[in-house]
């Protein structure tokens, strides 16, 4: 990974860390979300098919985030993520979950009121 790579990513995962804060209940972070997509990124920005290893890390990512703040703190993290990793395409985003089977109790979007999801 480039320099400019290594810069970028610390900042994202700072950034994180800062958007998860205020969820101190939560025992899901940010790092966790962000590892777990990680698969995802290729499919998030192209399009095509979805990986399987990205579907299985949604999967385990919807089972991790077992209780109200759990499921908040991810949606920050997705959130977060969307408007800090450059060329993710919202309607890909939004689908994914269900490109995968998993039904999420938010929808995946920049414009989302995590304190609301339950």
């Amino acid at each position: 990974m480039a320099i400019s790579g290594v810069v970028k990513f610390t900042c994202f995962f700072l950034v994180c860390m800062v958007v998860a804060s205020p969820y101190t209940e939560a025992a899901i972070t940010c790092g966790q979300v962000v590892s777990k997509l990680s698969p995802c990124l290729g499919y998030l920005r192209n399009g095509g098919t979805v990986a399987p290893g990205c579907c299985n890390s949604i999967k385990a990512l919807n089972a991790a985030a077992k209780t109200t703040p759990d499921r908040q703190a991810a949606c920050s993290c997705l959130k977060s993520a969307y408007n800090s990793v450059s060329g993710i395409k919202l309607a890909l985003a939004s689908a994914l979950p269900s490109a995968c089977g998993v039904n999420l109790p938010y929808k995946i979007s920049p414009s989302i009121d995590c304190s609301k999801v339950r």
